[in-house]
């Protein structure tokens, strides 16, 4: 099944060559996982900080769907110390 992945900010360097203004299309198996596209990518674990699924939070082990959208942010930083 196809899914839509965007990434951000320092994420972006883990799309894969087709993809374009910080998306691509991605092919996973049916029942995949948000873990399973990151690893897909390559993205390490501990950078997969926030993740949306077609625009609601979500854990890195939930299940997709067709034409889902995954987002995923790497870790914020700054704020007040």
């Amino acid at each position: 099944m196809r899914v839509e992945v965007r990434l951000f900010a320092t994420l972006a360097a883990f799309l894969p060559s087709d993809g374009r203004d910080g998306a691509a299309e991605l092919e996973i198996p049916e029942g995949g996982t948000v873990v399973e596209v990151a690893r897909r990518l390559g993205i390490p674990p501990d950078l997969a900080r926030v993740v949306l699924v077609n625009g609601r939070d979500v854990g890195l082990e939930a299940p997709l769907a067709a034409r889902d959208v995954v987002t995923i942010f790497p870790p914020l930083a700054g704020g007040v110390t």
